[in-house]
Formats: C-alpha cells, sequence, structure tokens
C-alpha cells in the first residue's frame, strides 16, 4: 500500500516542478517589461532608442529586486517603468498562484493513479486470454499446417483464479468508470511480444499446462508466478510500462504489493463480492498530509531558505543543489507544523529520500542541516511536538 515516504517523494517532486515553473514564470514577466520598451516601428514620431533601453534596464533591475526581497518598490518619476514593472510583478503573481495550484493538483492525481495502474494490472489476465483468442482466430484461417504447434493453453483459460479476477464486482465496476481495460494498440502488442518471446517459454508454464487440472491452490500459484517474472519482472511488459508512466519505477514496488496482496486474498472462498486493495489505510488523511506539506511548505519558502542560509557557514545557499533545498524546507515543514510527527522520524524518512534522489554527497549534507536545524529550532521552542509518545520540545 501507500506509504508516506511515497507521499513525500510525491511532493518533493511537486516542489521542484513548481520551482522550475516560477523560473519560467520570472523568464516571462522580464519578456513583457523587454516588450514594454520595444522600439514602436509604426510611431509617428521618432524614438530615442537609448532611452527606451535605459527604462527597460531600470524596470528589470527593480522587478529582479523585487523578486530577491519581495518588498514593495518605491515609486520613480518615470511613470512608463513604474507601469512596466508593476505589470510584470502583477503578471508573475498570477502565474505563480496558477502553477501552484496546478502542481498541487498535479501531485494528489500522481499518487492517485498508482491505484488506477493496480486496477489496470488487474486486467490484464483478461487481455491476455484475448492474445490466446487471437491465435486460434489466424490458425483457423491457415491454409498449411503452422511451422510450430500452438501450445494448449487451455488450463491457463479455466484457470479459476483468473475467472474470480474477471468476475470481481468493484474490479468491473472501476474499469468501466475510470476505462481502465486493456484496449490500446501499444500495450496490447506490448502483451502480445511478451507472450511470444517470454511467457509462452517458460518451464513453469509449460509444465502447468501439461498436467491435468489441478488444485486452486496451483492456479492461484501459477497466476503469481505470471505477474512476479513477466509484469514486474521480464522485458517487454515493464518495458511498456515505463514509457507510458515516467513514475513508474517509483511506484512500481507500491502497485507489486497492491497487486499480490489481491491474488493472494483470493483464495477458494471469495467470491465475486471481495474488495480490492484501497490506496492506504486511510487516503483521505493521507491525501491531506500530502497537500499540506506541499502547501505549507510552498507558503513559507522564503522562512525556511533563510534559515538554511544561517545554518550553512561559509557556503552560499544558492550553489546548495535545489533537491536539496526542497528536501530541507519539506523536513522543517514537518518538524514546524506536523506536531505528531517525531522530528527523529522526519529526520531519517528526509536522509532516505536524499539517497535516491539528489547528489551522491547529500546524505550526509541533509543529515548535518537537519540536525543542527532541529536542535537550534527546538531549543528555541520554534518546534513542539505532541502526541501519544510525544511531549513538547522533545
Amino acid at each position: 500500500m501507500l506509504n508516506r515516504r511515497t507521499l513525500r517523494i510525491k511532493v518533493m517532486q511537486a516542489l521542484y516542478a513548481y520551482q522550475q515553473a516560477i523560473g519560467s514564470d520570472a523568464s516571462l514577466a522580464l519578456d513583457r517589461i523587454a516588450d514594454a520598451f520595444a522600439p514602436d516601428l509604426n510611431s509617428p514620431e521618432p524614438q530615442d532608442r537609448k532611452v527606451l533601453k535605459g527604462q527597460q534596464k531600470m524596470a528589470e533591475v527593480i522587478f529582479k529586486d523585487w523578486l530577491k526581497t519581495g518588498e514593495e518598490p518605491e515609486p520613480l518619476d518615470d511613470k512608463e517603468v513604474n507601469d512596466a514593472v508593476q505589470d510584470a510583478i502583477k503578471y508573475y503573481k498570477k502565474a505563480k498562484a496558477k502553477d501552484g495550484t496546478f502542481f498541487g493538483g498535479q501531485m494528489v492525481h500522481a499518487a492517485e493513479s498508482i491505484h488506477d495502474q493496480y486496477i489496470h494490472l488487474l486486467n490484464l489476465p483478461t487481455a491476455l486470454l484475448q492474445v490466446f483468442e487471437e491465435e486460434k482466430n489466424r490458425e483457423s484461417r491457415r491454409y498449411t499446417a503452422p511451422k510450430e504447434q500452438r501450445l494448449d493453453t487451455t488450463r491457463l483459460e479455466e484457470n479459476q483464479v483468473l475467472q474470480k479476477l474477471a468476475e470481481n464486482k468493484q474490479l468491473l465496476d472501476l474499469t468501466i468508470r475510470r476505462t481502465l481495460h486493456w484496449g490500446g494498440e501499444d500495450e496490447m502488442e506490448a502483451l502480445r511480444r511478451a507472450w511470444r518471446n517470454e511467457i509462452r517459454n517458460d518451464a513453469e508454464l509449460q509444465s502447468y499446462l501439461a498436467a491435468p487440472a489441478g488444485s486452486y491452490a496451483e492456479d492461484q500459484e501459477m497466476v503469481k508466478h505470471l505477474y512476479k517474472e513477466y509484469v514486474f519482472k521480464g522485458e517487454a511488459l515493464p518495458a511498456w510500462l515505463e514509457e507510458d508512466d515516467l513514475n513508474w519505477e517509483e511506484n512500481r514496488s507500491v502497485v507489486k504489493n497492491l497487486v499480490m496482496k489481491t491474488l493472494k486474498m483470493l483464495d477458494e472462498q471469495a467470491d465475486e463480492n471481495l474488495e480490492l486493495m484501497s490506496l492506504s489505510a486511510n487516503w483521505q488523511e493521507d491525501k491531506e498530509f500530502a497537500e499540506a506539506l506541499y502547501k505549507q511548505t510552498m507558503e513559507a519558502d522564503e522562512q525556511y531558505e533563510k534559515l538554511i542560509a544561517d545554518s550553512v557557514q561559509n557556503w552560499d545557499v544558492e550553489r546548495v543543489a535545489l533537491t536539496d533545498k526542497i528536501i530541507l524546507k519539506m523536513a522543517l515543514c514537518e518538524m514546524h507544523s506536523f506536531r505528531a510527527i517525531p522530528v527523529k522520524v522526519t529526520i531519517n524518512e528526509y536522509i532516505e529520500i536524499s539517497k535516491n534522489y539528489s547528489t551522491p554527497k547529500s546524505k550526509q549534507f541533509v543529515n548535518g542541516i537537519l540536525d543542527k536545524l532541529a536542535q537550534d529550532l527546538t531549543a528555541s521552542g520554534a518546534i513542539r511536538k505532541s502526541g501519544r509518545g510525544l511531549l513538547d520540545n522533545q
């Protein structure tokens, strides 16, 4: 199931995308200033290009200073410069707010898409049966005997676990409502390649197909085997899944956990009313955690930037990797705003994230900075923890 670390990673990615976007917003705001002082080729009166260039540079300096300090610029005697600066500021603020909302929504969608991928993969057996049907139809149209005899897939077609999956009411309902069946040509072709080049040659499958009908447990183990070896490993299907979903590699373990637990639950007593796995034990609560972490980290960006700058001795904060800064800011937000999460848990979580998503030296850097900040902020009373097993300022 989806855990809090995966949610933290989704928040980190959303904040990274947001930071990249507002950098572009600033560039576009500067372009508006440049356009405001571009020579008007249709003007009936001659324009002094040097004056226009000077006005442009002055407006750019004022706007950049506002970006850095956040302080409202003092108006100049030049109304055109003032207007250009205010237009750029207004544009930037609007674009920044829009991006903040957009990437927050994308973050939630990225997390919820994990459950969609789980449902989608539960429909794979039905698609595989379609591949078998295609093979039979091709053979029936042949005028000559095939070079290689078709593998008798009857036992797999009659597999009781696959039948229970196909008949599950919740799976059918979610598949229809979210359009999660296998029908795209690219994914079906990936499945055909997987069958032709990998699955049909599997010794364990061939042994299973050659044996007479066996127990329910044997059917269950074969389905688990196919998923483990050719969906979450293998070549054709994993390659397609990674191409179709840029986040597949990081989501794979969560999806695998959901699928394999579902197959385990599909015991002989299970019927069509079996309830499928949820994204998490309490998705609404987890969703609120992720949204709050994203929003509060974003809103307190300048405050956390200053805390990091003050704690990085002999090092320009601008030279700190963006991913490291986002990780540090998220950790600071958790320490400040999420009183039920112990400081040590927060630090350990972000150290682990830094190992996989930042530079080789980030682990030590993040650990050192967070350790120092946690001690300083706890001593000053800025961090107060309360809840089960926690004491204020501990």
